[in-house]
């Protein structure tokens, strides 16, 4: 079985985005969420992007965004995905997915199997289902270091493309994949020395965790 694809999620700075780039990552993301400690202005991604392009594909990630915020930061920033990461309807999603026409990953908050289930309705919504773990009421999305049951998605089969978040590490990357079988696993947090700040060394020791898998 190929090792799962990889993405880099909240990269902010060149030296992140390079080593990102150097452990062969497959994906990066760019937080557009202004209450994240990740978020970057439409001139800091676009720079990102500018540096990445043709070596990696570029996410953006946003929560609950309309339209204008969504047009304003593909326009600045060229981006190959969008990654809806909060409340979003299956109908919210297929009307983004239509209205800009970029592959669209569904995240999911997960602490339980009727979570997991829930991802059914995404089917021709979404390009990909996001399985992340579920953070506490007020607290962000995503992006906290905490997982959920892995044992909920084991070896998924479903009508759409999927991928595990949610408090993965370079310790810990290698477990979940195995459990999980998941083809493309995701990490923020995981790879950071501080909110926000990227480590090269985890990235790298990250990446190589996942390829070895």
């Amino acid at each position: 079985m190929p090792a799962p694809a990889i993405k880099i999620c909240g990269i902010s700075t060149p030296g992140a985005l390079e080593a990102a780039i150097r452990a062969r990552a497959a994906y990066v993301g760019l937080n557009f969420f202004p209450k994240s400690p990740r978020f970057v202005s439409p001139r800091q991604a676009a720079e990102l992007s500018k540096r990445a392009e043709g070596r990696v594909r570029r996410v953006g990630l946003f929560v609950d965004a309309d339209d204008d915020a969504l047009a304003q930061f593909i326009a600045a920033t060229q981006l190959d995905g969008l990654q809806l990461h909060g409340s979003e309807s299956p109908e919210r999603t297929a009307q983004v997915r239509a209205r800009f026409g970029l592959p669209v990953w569904k995240a999911l908050s997960v602490a339980s199997a009727d979570d997991v289930a829930h991802a059914h309705a995404y089917a021709g919504a979404a390009d990909l289902i996001l399985f992340d773990a579920k953070t506490p009421k007020g607290a962000l999305p995503g992006g906290m270091g905490l997982s959920f049951d892995w044992s909920l998605v084991a070896q998924r089969k479903g009508a759409v493309a999927w991928g595990l978040a949610g408090g993965l590490t370079p310790e810990n990357v290698a477990e979940a994949v195995a459990l999980t079988g998941a083809p493309l696993v995701d990490t923020s947090s995981g790879v950071e020395s501080a909110p926000g700040i990227k480590d090269e060394g985890k990235i790298a020791a990250f990446c190589a965790a996942v390829q070895r898998a």
